[in-house]
């Protein structure tokens, strides 16, 4: 059987001029940082400077050993990069996404300890009820035959299924739509910056800062609105939620100190949750989507086991360890198209890996996009292929190759979560829904900022199972 080869970013042209790859790395994102080719090794990158400044260089880690020096076994060394704070810190303030040290340490074990309390179990029907939400909203489109913006219906599911976690609430169809246009317009604003930003250019130089920062503040005044009536309630003895992950939150204690966390605080940590629990999750999902529409047999088998496993009942939570197939697809997924493409660091000393020497304070991009098609690895790496997830080679090379959630001390809390939330979802749809690729339509166009989304989109033509021939 012939496998899938999906669209992905070639590398830059190395003789491109650099101004030609920077212009290129702020539309395409992933350009720049697989500069070369996709072959083992650590690589080494001109950043742009301003007339009488020294040269700088940031650094691309593709190599296994390297990598988990990296993220593992000297993670103290290589702190969260500085980068990703100046791209974020509008939204997210210096939460447990971007801190590092100490304020790090109590930050996560706050949050360790609100996503202990949300346990996967409790969570599921609130999981299970949005994506109820959205089989229902799909319908409607499905009955005519619709072309549908599946990224939009993506993110609008993933964002539904934080605001039931966090807040205990629904989020309408309206702030979801809103939510959405404005992140997207913060997180290309915000790449931008970010990247000038590696060539020391001062901030209030940037165009489009205002309107990134107008961004930021519209969408923590939405979870701002959530909290302040959350705090509200409490102070006026009504009953508010305990079983979520705002109620931990208000709850949680400096673990030095003794004292509660203050409002901005909270908020920060709410805002890095509802950034990382809608907007990976529904890039993912997303590329699972557009992945099983070209893949119409994988679709079938997917459909199969979600027959066999769920029938026409509703899932429950022992259901999902039963979804062996569906869960690798989206393993898969993430393989090839990791929501967060590269991985960022910052070197605090002068540092050997392989040939090359890495100055003080220098970017490190530990690049997941290409570790995950690494060729040497992963055979076939290009292909979707989600019976590879079953082969003897998948235990090393996961091992070896594959961190769509990071690895280390900061590997994502909400792993978890996330495949939970996915496997379900797909099961869902996938009975009741064909998906099939829009015939005309140009193939999505991968791109990196803050995550792994399309540049132009993806659209996928949706029927009910019921109006087709098996």
């Amino acid at each position: 059987m012939s496998l899938y080869i999906p669209p992905m970013p070639k590398p830059s042209e190395g003789k491109l001029p650099l101004r030609k790859r920077v212009q290129k790395a702020l539309r395409s994102g992933i350009g720049f940082f697989q500069t070369g080719s996709y072959a083992v090794g650590i690589g080494r990158h001109k950043i742009p400077r301003l007339p009488g400044m020294r040269q700088r260089y940031t650094y691309t880690v593709r190599e296994p050993a390297a990598m988990r020096e990296v993220l593992v076994d000297r993670a103290a060394d290589f702190p969260k990069s500085r980068l990703m704070y100046s791209m974020l810190e509008p939204l997210i303030g210096y939460s447990v996404f971007v801190s590092n040290g100490e304020t790090w340490r109590k930050q996560r074990a706050i949050i360790d300890e609100a996503f202990e309390h949300a346990r996967l179990r409790d969570i599921f029907p609130k999981m299970r009820d949005a994506a109820d939400g959205l089989c229902a909203r799909l319908s409607a489109h499905a009955a005519d035959g619709d072309v549908v913006a599946i990224d939009r219906e993506a993110t609008q599911v993933a964002a539904d299924i934080i605001f039931r976690t966090i807040f205990s609430e629904p989020i309408d169809d309206a702030t979801a739509a809103d939510l959405f246009q404005t992140f997207e317009q913060f997180q290309g604003l915000a790449y931008a910056h970010g990247m000038a930003s590696l060539a020391d250019i001062p901030m209030w130089l940037m165009p489009g800062r205002l309107r990134s920062r107008r961004k930021a503040r519209r969408m923590r005044r939405v979870l701002g609105g959530l909290l302040d009536k959350r705090i509200a309630a409490r102070a006026a003895g009504q009953p508010t939620p305990d079983d979520d992950i705002l109620a931990t939150l208000i709850t949680s204690v400096d673990p030095d100190t003794g004292r509660p966390l203050g409002r901005e605080a909270l908020l920060n940590e709410i805002a890095v949750l509802f950034l990382a629990g809608h907007e990976t999750s529904a890039a993912a999902l997303a590329w699972s989507l557009y992945l099983l529409a070209n893949c119409p047999a994988v679709q079938e088998r997917v459909r199969e086991e979600a027959l066999a496993v769920l029938g026409d009942r509703q899932p429950e939570f022992a259901d999902i360890k039963r979804l062996t197939f569906t869960r690798d697809v989206f393993r898969e997924a993430l393989r090839l198209y990791p929501p967060l493409p590269t991985v960022t660091r910052d070197s605090t000393r002068r540092e050997q890996m392989g040939k090359r020497s890495i100055d003080p304070g220098s970017v490190v991009f530990v690049q997941t996009w290409l570790l995950q098609r690494n060729r040497e690895i992963w055979p076939e790496a290009d292909a979707f292929d989600p019976d590879r997830w079953a082969c003897p080679y998948a235990k090393e090379a996961q091992r070896q190759a594959y961190l769509p959630f990071s690895l280390g001390p900061r590997v994502c809390v909400g792993a978890g979560f996330a495949m939970q939330e996915a496997t379900l979802i797909l099961a869902m749809l996938v009975r009741r829904f064909r998906f099939a690729a829009v015939l005309g339509d140009s193939p999505p166009e991968p791109a990196a900022r803050l995550t792994l989304r399309s540049a132009n989109g993806i659209r996928l033509m949706i029927t009910p199972v019921r109006d087709q021939k098996a």
